[in-house]
């Protein structure tokens, strides 16, 4: 019998686990989706993993041929992604649960998903953006700390997390340094509804990524990830390779000069964005020297290639035998 473990987020979606499958680009995928919600968390994937919009619909088809339980979607919003449009409609037509908004502004997305009864939760890594977010009517926040893959917040989840609790009146996902029963249990004492665990199931049987990515996060330690801007122009967090020792972390200083000019920074953010996609997607689908792996910090907690399902089941087991133990500890050193 599968355990429960009540939130806010939990009861929203309802569903077992306060457990999302995060959207990893170029990783997620039908098979990811769908395990990690039939084994009581919720699935996610980025709707960009899928082109062209073709490809994209037939995959929300799939999703929703293959499980009857919620999923989600991660849209991109800023104006560098010109099919957002297309890809929140054909979402909302295939019955997605949950939208995750990142890099800009939701509101378009919120409005439209309210219509259908899907929510809506935006990444954020400060409480600034979190009102903003809230003010648009989002259901809730992914707090986006310090130890996160791809583009990782600059603040402690300790402080983060309680942050946001604090100021906000919407529930708050934890994201960052999320990788078993003990850092869920710790996310959840801070007042976090759920967690947003991306690199461990990078290093899943179902991940649809060359088998040396799952490996290297299994292999590297949180010393071994390093926040680069070369990817998308803004700090995203990537395992240390050769390739990047070589290409180094920062951008071209000319090419910085350009991203912050508000006359040039409109053509230029869209090309390094293309130039960043189309490196990873090579990295990530087949060997090559040019090795830029996304992960977090929490690298350091992998240590196999498991199924979705084991991997869920895993955490769960852990965190309520972590708060087994603490509450018979009584409070007492």
């Amino acid at each position: 019998m599968q355990r429960t473990y009540k939130t806010e987020f939990t009861e929203m979606f309802d569903i077992k686990l306060p457990i999302i499958g995060a959207p990893m680009f170029l990783v997620s995928n039908v098979a990811m989706v769908k395990a990690i919600t039939e084994a009581g968390g919720i699935g996610t994937f980025p709707a960009l993993n899928f082109r062209p919009l073709g490809n994209y619909q037939a995959t929300l088809k799939q999703i929703r041929e293959q499980t009857n339980g919620p999923y989600g979607v991660n849209i991109i919003v800023n104006k560098s992604n010109t099919r957002q449009g297309d890809d929140l409609r054909m979402a909302l037509d295939n019955g997605a649960s949950l939208f995750i908004t990142s890099l800009g502004n939701p509101k378009d997305v919120i409005r439209e998903a309210h219509k259908n009864g899907a929510k809506v939760f935006c990444d954020v890594t400060n409480v600034k953006h979190a009102l903003k977010v809230q003010d648009l009517g989002a259901d809730g926040v992914i707090a986006v700390a310090s130890g996160a893959g791809g583009h990782a917040g600059p603040i402690s989840p300790f402080v983060l997390i309680p942050w946001l609790k604090k100021e906000l009146d919407i529930p708050v996902v934890a994201a960052g340094g999320i990788a078993n029963g003990v850092t869920l249990a710790s996310c959840l004492a801070l007042g976090a509804s759920a967690a947003s665990i991306g690199t461990r199931f990078i290093a899943s049987e179902e991940a649809g990524v060359d088998q040396a990515y799952k490996q290297a996060v299994v292999d590297s330690s949180p010393e071994d990830i390093v926040m680069t801007t070369r990817v998308s122009g803004t700090p995203a967090a990537v395992i240390n390779t050769e390739y990047v020792k070589k290409m180094g972390t920062d951008l071209p200083y000319v090419i910085k000069v350009l991203k912050s000019n508000p006359i040039t920074k409109k053509y230029v953010v869209p090309l390094i964005h293309l130039a960043g996609m189309k490196a990873l997607q090579n990295a990530a689908e087949k060997p090559t020297w040019k090795t830029v792996w996304s992960a977090g910090q929490s690298v350091g907690l992998v240590h196999e290639i498991s199924s979705c399902e084991k991997i869920v089941n895993d955490i769960a087991d852990e965190l309520f035998a972590t708060l087994s133990k603490m509450n018979s500890a009584g409070g007492q050193a």
